[in-house]
C-alpha cells in the first residue's frame, strides 16, 4: 500500500457538551489548557487540518464560555446546541442537525477532548474509509484498564478487519 492520500470531508463535528464531571472543576473540561492550547482547540486544529468544508462544534455544558472561546480560536467553526438529551449519540445527531440537508461526502466525528489525536491520524482514517467504502469507519485504541471509557467489543481474531461484537 502506497502513501495515504488525504481526502477532504465534507464536514467535521467535535463535541464538546459534556460536563466533564470527573475534572471536579468549574471550569468546563474542554477549557482546560494543555501545551499552550484548549483541549477543544487542540480538537479544532486537528479537524481544520483536514479542510473540511463544514466545521460543527456540539456545544452545551457553560455554553456561552465554550462558545466565547470558539470565536476566539476558531471563528469558522458552527456552534450546535445539545439540547437536554444526554449522550453521545445525540451530540452527534445536534451536531448533524447542524449541517446543510444536502451535504454530499465523509462526515467525521471527533472528541473535544483528546488533544493528542492529529490530523495526520484524521488523514489516514479519512483515506482508509473512502477508499475501502465504508458506511462508517470508527477510530478506537486498546487500552490496558479501560474502566470508565466506553468499549467497543472485537471479535477474538485480531484480524484488522475484524467486526465488532458490540459497542457499549
Amino acid at each position: 500500500r502506497g502513501p495515504v492520500v488525504p481526502t477532504a470531508p465534507a464536514a467535521v463535528i467535535v463535541m464538546a457538551a459534556g460536563q466533564g464531571t470527573r475534572m471536579r472543576s468549574a471550569t468546563p473540561k474542554v477549557l482546560h489548557r494543555i501545551g499552550g492550547r484548549s483541549l477543544v482547540g487542540h480538537a479544532v486544529s486537528a479537524a481544520r487540518g483536514l479542510d473540511p468544508e463544514h466545521l460543527v462544534v456540539v456545544v452545551r455544558h457553560q455554553r456561552d464560555a465554550v462558545v466565547a472561546h470558539l470565536a476566539q480560536v476558531a471563528p469558522d467553526a458552527v456552534p450546535a446546541d445539545q439540547d437536554e438529551i444526554p449522550g453521545t449519540g445525540r451530540a452527534v445527531a445536534c451536531g448533524l442537525a447542524a449541517l446543510p440537508g444536502d451535504l454530499d461526502g465523509a462526515v467525521v466525528v471527533t472528541s473535544g477532548d483528546v488533544p493528542l489525536l492529529d490530523t495526520a491520524t484524521l488523514e489516514a482514517l479519512v483515506a482508509q474509509h473512502v477508499d475501502r467504502g465504508d458506511a462508517v469507519t470508527l477510530l478506537t485504541t486498546e487500552l490496558e484498564d479501560p474502566t470508565g471509557y466506553g468499549r467497543v467489543i472485537r471479535a477474538t481474531t485480531s484480524a484488522p478487519d475484524a467486526d465488532p461484537l458490540a459497542v457499549a
